[in-house]
Parts: structure tokens; C-alpha cells; sequence
């Protein structure tokens, strides 16, 4: 398969049993069961990712009483990814669900703060995992996002400048270069993402959960069923069958056997128009993702998930497209319509609005809906949405390039992918942000650079990159420090590049940012 802006650099062999396979951007073997030495890292990382997913399945009952605000105020505005076990232990809420995004204060576009939305947590996380869902009938994840692309060309205050910038554009050339852009990263993401899925050929929720309780329990030694490869115990979510307990079967059959407290399935409905399948306690071995019935599980590997890669793929060319990283007005929405929308069960229980701030926003609610739906676990998401990263802006990059002329036919253009048509200094984001940000930049050949924090005073705050750049899209990240490694006050902050290139050319340009807190 030829791709469109993925590179040499990119591109590993990778041979097994005298078969090659082909791996762009490849992000590592993920975490492994090993059951010979069941304490590593590497086993304690599985053991929680795929717990979580039963976990937060236990969050699909509109009727359990927990009400959240779905609004921008409330969610997204994420900043930072988790690089470690620990960091992705705390991104992800185990029992209550969702990540640590904070949401925002203001909408930007208005100036007026986001109007909250309080809606059962149940309908939210049934709705987002139905919506993104995968599967017959489908819209796949590459189409929500030209649906996406669509519903932002057509809003009724977006203007059709190509990266925000320069005269209005027609209909016609917007939708032909937009959807070619598009369509240029969305290859790419597939090629990467099954690649990658077909080297490390990685297990499924639906397997890893029902071998890990089948084996038993890893928690505690004094309890029936103990296996050191088992699947950890958590109070009230996945426990051990016990004399007396309503799943203990006849002549106590399943006693010692693993429970858990989560979505029912699909044994539970008679009627998906009219029933609900609701939360309670299952054998674990009966536990199943939420999807239809017919579309128990997608039939090839996990890792990493096709729909992280698409969906941040798709937000960083949105985001380089429209020149800006929100919707249009500061939100972008879905109206999920009371008893209508669910196809999978009945519901909602009331309307529901899915919503996004920006792009990025849209595609972090993307990643957590496999994880709510039973698909992926947070192993397979990460590094997906970090691809993504890389994808879309080399995508953007080279499709630029067709549109001046400086690629002309195919033949060319793989010895010009990822590199960028003129020095660019881009607007950092989130902005306004906390705790961090992203300023990126790109040059049209090699060289050094430097990128410098100010106050308004044009005193330093701190150096966050001096040395070698590469030809084509860079990015640094600011933590609001000083160089002290001190929380910085709120308020307006001027960062400058100075860059040489290999040639002699040089380039400075200097862009505001603001922190709030």
C-alpha cells in the first residue's frame, strides 16, 4: 500500500515466521500477561487497563443516579498525554470514569463561559459509544470525521480561508482541497494503524477479561480461586462468587468463580426498542462488550485502536485546515433525541448533546467511547492519539505542496512529504491554557533554533528549546514554568523563535499566549 505523506523515516520491516510486515511510526510491544512471572510492570499495566474497561461499563445505567455536566465547561481541554504506567493510571478514572480533563472556563469565540449541561452519566457514556461505534451500518471512523469536516464547512459563521488565513475560497476548491487533505491523512492512519495491529496482533477486551477470570483471582491468596495470572479483585466491581450468592448456580456450581458488576449484555434484552440490558452483577465468563449483538467485537487485533489514530489524525488536520483549533463559535455539537438515538438498547433517557470545544476535544471523547464500549482498553488508545500527532500535520504539510505547485505528480512528492512550504511560527495551543501547552513551528529545511518564553516586560522566563530542527513541523511544550521550574503567574506571555537554517536563511517571529488559572 502506497501512503500519501508517510515517510521512509517512519517505516520499519519487521519480519516473523519468514513474513515481512510493514510498520510506520511503530510505538513499542504494549503491555503483556506474562503467567510465568505474573508481578512485573509489564502484567500489573494489563491486569488494570482491562479491569478498567468491565469497570467502566458499570458507568452505562442512566438510572444509577449519578449526573454529570457533559458541557465544554466541564470536559476536555486536555494538555498532556500519559507516558508512563503510573501517568496513565491517573489520566484514566478507573471507578468514576472519564480523564482528568478539567474543561474550560470561557468560550473563546463569545467570551461568555459555557453553559452546563447535567445529564445522567449513563446516557452520556451510551450515547458517545454508540455515535463513534464501529460496525454494520456504520459510518466508520474516517466518515464521522468527513461528516465532521462537513458540518464545520457548512456552519453558518465559518469562512472558507485555507489555514485562516488569505481571501475567502469557493465552495468548490474548499471541498476539493479539504476533503483531499482529509481523505491523504485518513490513508495514512489506516496504513499505520493496521500495520501496527498486524504486527503485534494484541488481544481484545472480550479475550483478555474472560482469560484473566478464567484463570481466577490475583488479589488475594486466602480466597478461593487465587491464580497469580487471574484478574485483580475491586470491591463491588469484580468479586468472587460466594456460597449463597445469587449467581452461585445450582448445587453451588459457580461458587469461586468471578463476577462482575457491569453492563449485562445482550442476554438481558428482548427488545432493543423498548429494553434496557441495565448494570448488575454477570459471571465473568458471560461479560460482553457494548456493541449489537451481530457485531460482538471487531474480527482483527487491538492494538493500536483505528479509532484514536483516525480520530487525532482527523483533529490535527482540522485544526491546520480551518487555522483555528475550535469549532466554529467556540462549539461543535450532536443531538442524540430521548428514546430515539440508541440503537444497541432503548434510550436515551432524555436528549443529550454531545459537544467539543475543539477538535482535539472531539477526538479524546472519540478514544474514551471504545473504552466505554467494550473495544479497547487504555493500552491501545495512547499511543493511537500520539501517532495521530504525527499524521495529521505531515499530511497537511505535503497536501500543501499540491495545492502551489510545488508537487506536481505522484512521483515527486514522496521526497518532499513532511516538509513545510515557508517558516511558520504557529499559535500555541490550547491558548488560554493551564497547566501546559504546545507551540509548534515549521521550517522549510534544517537548522537551529530557539524558542524563548518572555513577560510583557521582555524579560526571559524560560528557553524551552535551543538545538538542531528538522525540516518540516516541530513542536515544544511550555508547563508554565520558569526556568526555576516555578508555576508562573496568570496572565499574557510573548514566546519567540530565532532560527538558521543550514543555508544561511534565518527566521524570527514572535506570538502572545495566555495562562489562566
Amino acid at each position: 500500500m502506497t501512503p500519501f505523506a508517510l515517510t521512509a523515516a517512519d517505516k520499519k520491516i519487521l519480519n516473523r515466521g519468514g513474513h515481512d510486515y510493514i510498520v510506520y511510526h511503530d510505538p513499542g510491544t504494549p503491555a503483556l500477561l506474562d503467567t510465568l512471572q505474573p508481578n512485573g510492570e509489564s502484567t500489573d499495566l494489563y491486569k488494570w487497563a482491562f479491569s478498567l474497561v468491565s469497570v467502566w461499563q458499570s458507568h452505562l445505567d442512566p438510572s444509577d443516579s449519578v449526573l454529570w455536566d457533559i458541557s465544554p465547561a466541564s470536559i476536555g481541554n486536555i494538555t498532556t498525554l500519559p507516558h508512563t504506567a503510573a501517568e496513565m493510571k491517573n489520566f484514566y478514572k478507573l471507578k468514576e470514569g472519564g480523564d482528568i480533563g478539567t474543561g474550560r472556563a470561557v468560550n473563546p469565540k463569545t467570551g461568555l463561559p459555557y453553559t452546563p449541561q447535567i445529564v445522567p452519566r449513563g446516557d452520556y457514556t451510551r450515547v458517545l459509544a454508540e455515535f463513534w461505534a464501529d460496525g454494520p451500518s456504520s459510518e466508520t471512523p474516517p466518515g464521522h470525521w468527513f461528516a465532521i469536516l462537513n458540518y464545520v464547512s457548512n456552519h453558518p459563521s465559518f469562512q472558507k480561508r485555507f489555514n485562516g488565513k488569505g481571501p475567502v475560497v469557493d465552495d468548490l476548491e474548499w471541498d476539493v482541497k479539504s476533503y483531499f487533505m482529509m481523505g491523504g491523512a485518513m490513508h495514512d492512519a489506516a496504513i499505520t494503524a493496521w500495520g501496527i495491529k498486524g504486527w503485534y496482533d494484541y488481544v481484545r477486551p472480550i479475550s483478555a477479561i474472560r482469560y484473566m477470570a478464567d484463570r481466577g483471582q490475583c488479589t488475594d491468596s486466602t480466597l478461593p480461586n487465587y491464580s497469580k495470572a487471574g484478574i485483580p479483585l475491586i470491591p463491588g466491581l469484580i468479586e468472587v462468587v460466594q456460597v449463597g450468592d445469587s449467581l452461585a448456580g445450582e448445587g453451588n456450581k459457580n461458587v469461586g468463580k468471578i463476577k462482575l458488576y457491569t453492563w449485562r449484555g445482550h442476554y438481558h434484552i428482548a427488545n432493543p426498542l423498548v429494553n434496557t440490558a441495565g448494570v448488575g452483577w454477570i459471571l465473568a465468563g458471560d461479560w460482553w462488550p457494548y456493541q449489537r449483538p451481530s457485531f460482538v467485537t471487531p474480527p482483527f487485533a487491538g492494538f493500536i485502536s483505528g479509532h484514536s489514530t483516525y480520530s487525532r489524525t482527523a483533529a490535527e488536520v482540522m485544526t491546520l485546515l480551518t487555522g483555528d483549533e475550535y469549532f466554529p463559535g467556540g462549539l461543535g455539537e450532536f443531538h442524540a433525541v430521548k428514546n430515539q438515538y440508541l440503537v444497541f438498547e432503548d434510550g436515551p433517557s432524555r436528549d443529550i448533546t454531545l459537544q467539543w470545544a475543539t477538535y482535539r476535544d472531539g477526538s479524546d471523547q472519540c478514544s474514551l467511547s471504545r473504552i466505554w464500549g467494550g473495544i479497547h482498553p487504555p493500552i491501545d488508545d495512547i499511543p493511537g492519539r500520539e501517532i495521530g500527532k504525527k499524521i495529521g500535520p505531515a499530511a497537511f504539510t505535503l497536501a500543501e505542496k499540491y495545492f502551489t505547485g510545488q508537487v506536481t505528480n505522484v512521483k515527486n512528492d514522496r521526497s518532499l512529504a513532511g516538509r513545510p512550504i515557508e517558516w511558520s511560527l504557529e499559535q500555541n495551543y490550547p491558548n488560554p491554557f493551564n497547566p501546559s501547552t504546545t507551540i509548534g513551528y515549521r521550517l522549510p529545511s534544517g537548522g537551529h533554533a530557539t524558542i524563548v518564553v518572555y513577560d510583557l516586560l521582555g524579560n526571559v522566563v524560560r528557553e524551552l528549546f535551543n538545538g538542531t530542527a528538522r525540516s518540516g513541523y516541530n513542536s515544544v511544550v511550555w508547563n508554565g514554568t520558569s526556568a526555576a521550574e516555578r508555576t508562573v503567574a496568570s496572565g499574557m506571555y510573548l514566546y519567540r523563535i530565532t532560527a538558521r537554517l543550514n543555508d544561511g536563511r534565518t527566521f524570527t517571529d514572535v506570538k502572545r499566549m495566555l495562562m489562566l488559572k
